[in-house]
């Protein structure tokens, strides 16, 4: 047994609890250790010298390197001890805070066990139930639908449809939102991410110098509100983009203090080097390199209550239903910290989403963000899908390896994604292939928490990086694959089938086909996709519910709940079978 692989760490990713009484174990293996068995042998830290209670793990994940052993206990007494023991060649071994051992002594355990002392409600952290069943779509507002014709359009440089330049402006605006709000539920869609929408002298609205306003460009607070209040009607959520990193040069805070320099109230609201900043020598901390984006000094408690009073207002005032965090990686946690109970305390199901696009786990404790976006996922997908750097056992490793990074709650809550307004189109990173699109967004709509479809995806818009992949959406249904655009509703409409939403995953490959099974109760959905280069055969019992370039071995193929056949390059399958029938 490879003892340098084996890992477990309290009250952590690998311990958490999922509410006051139910707790997750994981135990981390070298994938290549012949484990014939693993044990909790746990009791409460008061009693486990005398008496204990056994039961089996099950290896549930594997990645490149381990595999992950994973049970769920229900516990009368939540002072919980325990170690593991681990079967390999017919031979048991102990693994406590001291390690690996032939033999272990109950009676000193309180030297070496590990445990979780109490469960405390406070340190659980509770899921946002309606993101179980959460499809997002996200829209960069200025390049979505005009809706008010009438309004002042001096501002518009460029022609609805041209490819977009760094400073363009289309006029898309919220009541062109509201206009197509039925258009956008009829996709299967129930949230939608806004890129900002307050005062800014940008067209993406990230350099704002009024939090409390929206953009004249977009409309108004009233046409806000009245598109709120229709999305939440057709039961959608509405999630906003909260840029408090960093602000715009125009901040009337900034502008006195780029006038009296140190003299200013607000000197501290930023960070700066010098008297007075100066944008040539660019002595102040800004968002990148952006002289007209300067950085908030988030430790200074006044810049604090600036932004918490905006992140509550916008809740009290509209009833959003979320805030999506702007650069959150850059400021520091205990903003974060006091930031959840600020929103948590006006509204407790109020989402919130950092955009951190590394491995974001020491913000996601259950006391700073609830979930990130995905972008690993994202960069997962285009291993497989685009850069062909991954075959379809790479990829469930890969899949496997992201779900272990953070606790059950933080997965389910996750917004996965394909592309975003900061990446290049996934339909022009694929090669225009629209068969590898539908694929991955069966992959998204089957893993564990929330798809996100960018504004235009169902209709193959195309673009490559910033500012290209923020073109116009093509409101012409005569230039639409209306057959595409039907496909992705139904992949979408996946996400109200309770498996997909509260089941368990497997995920694993068989020969070239990549397999994700989704199980609850006795049901199952079967994903399997076929990204080599040659048709690859597949054979469960079941139905077909979704597929792409599947062929079926005529009649019998299909009869009496059986499925044989093959998928063709670039395919897919979702069928419903009874679990356990394909093998994996």
């Amino acid at each position: 047994m490879n003892e340098q692989g084996i890992m477990h760490v309290p009250d952590s990713k690998y311990c958490f609890p999922l509410d006051e009484r139910r707790l997750v174990l994981r135990l981390r293996l070298d994938r290549k250790d012949s484990i014939e068995k693993v044990e909790v042998i746990y009791e409460c830290k008061y009693v486990i010298h005398e008496k204990q209670r056994r039961v089996c793990m099950e290896r549930c994940y594997e990645d490149r390197l381990y595999a992950y052993y994973e049970t769920e206990l229900l516990l009368t007494d939540v002072r919980l001890a325990y170690v593991f023991r681990i079967w390999e060649d017919g031979k048991g071994y102990y693994f406590s805070e001291d390690g690996l051992s032939e033999t272990y002594d109950f009676t000193l355990g309180y030297f070496n066990f590990f445990q979780l002392p109490y469960i405390n409600k406070a340190d659980v952290h509770e899921e946002v139930d309606w993101m179980r069943e959460a499809v997002f779509y996200e829209i960069f507002v200025d390049r979505f639908c005009i809706g008010a014709e009438d309004k002042d359009k001096s501002y518009i440089n460029m022609k609805w449809g041209d490819k977009p330049a760094p400073k363009s402006f289309a006029g898309g605006d919220i009541p062109g939102i509201t206009k197509k709000l039925d258009y956008i539920s009829g996709l299967g869609v129930n949230a939608l991410y806004l890129t900002p929408i307050f005062r800014a002298v940008s067209n993406h609205k990230y350099d704002i110098s009024d939090y409390h306003t929206v953009d004249e460009h977009f409309g108004n607070n009233e046409d806000f509100g009245c598109m709120v209040k229709e999305a939440h009607k057709r039961g959608m959520r509405v999630v906003l983009d909260a840029v408090f990193n960093h602000c715009s040069e125009f901040l009337p805070q900034f502008q006195d203090v780029r006038r009296r320099g140190k003299d200013s109230p607000y000197f501290d609201w930023f960070i700066i080097d010098g008297d007075k900043p100066d944008r040539d020598q660019l002595n102040y901390e800004v968002f990148s390199f952006c002289a007209y984006m300067p950085k908030f000094n988030t430790s200074n408690k006044e810049v604090q209550e600036f932004l918490l009073d905006i992140a509550v207002s916008w809740i009290r005032k509209y009833d959003i239903d979320g805030w999506r965090l702007d650069v959150s990686d850059e400021i520091s946690h205990d903003f974060w910290r006091t930031f959840r109970k600020r929103v948590k305390e006006v509204k407790k199901d109020c989402v919130i989403i950092g955009e951190n696009w590394h491995d974001a786990n020491s913000f996601l404790h259950g006391d700073q963000y609830d979930s990130i976006m995905n972008y690993a996922f994202t960069k997962a997908c285009l291993d497989y899908y685009a850069f062909e750097n991954f075959g379809a056992q790479e990829f469930a490793w890969k899949l496997n390896e992201l779900l272990m990074r953070n606790t059950g709650q933080v997965n389910i809550m996750m917004m996965n994604l394909l592309d975003s307004h900061d990446t290049d189109r996934f339909y022009t990173s694929v090669c225009r292939n629209k068969d590898k699109v539908l694929s991955a967004i069966a992959v998204m709509c089957m893993f564990p928490g929330a798809p996100c479809i960018y504004y235009g995806t169902e209709i193959l818009l195309e673009g490559g990086y910033d500012p290209d992949n923020r073109r116009c959406f093509d409101w012409n249904r005569e230039n639409w694959d209306e057959d595409f655009c039907k496909r992705v509703t139904d992949l979408l409409e996946l996400r109200r089938q309770k498996v997909v939403q509260q089941g368990e995953i497997r995920i694993t490959s068989k020969g070239e086909l990549f397999c994700l099974s989704r199980f609850l109760g006795e049901e199952e959905f079967l994903l399997m996709a076929n990204e080599s280069k040659a048709e690859a055969a597949v054979q469960c019992k079941g139905n077909v519910l979704i597929g792409n370039h599947l062929i079926l071995n005529g009649e019998s193929g299909a009869k009496q709940g059986r499925i044989s056949g093959s998928l063709g390059k670039d395919g897919f399958m979702i069928a419903r079978i009874k679990k356990g029938g394909c093998g994996l």
